[in-house]
């Protein structure tokens, strides 16, 4: 089980996205407790950030030992600029 923890900017936009808020929670909850999900979670290219599909939301976060640190919340247009 991993803990989840969230940067102050990905926490405005999960506000900013409230309609999807409670599902994108739930997913990234149950991926670091179950590792449930795992078929919508890629390692981007070039990086050490990893990406979850939730719906037409990308979640980008940092898959540590113990932790997941959760860096951007987007729609799928927006997630990599």
């Amino acid at each position: 089980m991993k803990t989840v923890r969230y940067t102050a900017d990905a926490a405005k936009d999960l506000k900013r996205h409230g309609n999807m808020a409670a599902r994108i929670r739930k997913a990234i909850n149950e991926y670091a407790v179950t590792g449930a999900h795992s078929n919508n979670v890629t390692q981007l290219v070039g990086s050490t950030a990893w990406r979850m599909r939730v719906g037409d939301f990308r979640v980008i976060f940092e898959n540590g030992e113990t932790e997941i640190i959760v860096t951007k919340i987007a729609p799928r247009g927006e997630a990599y600029e």
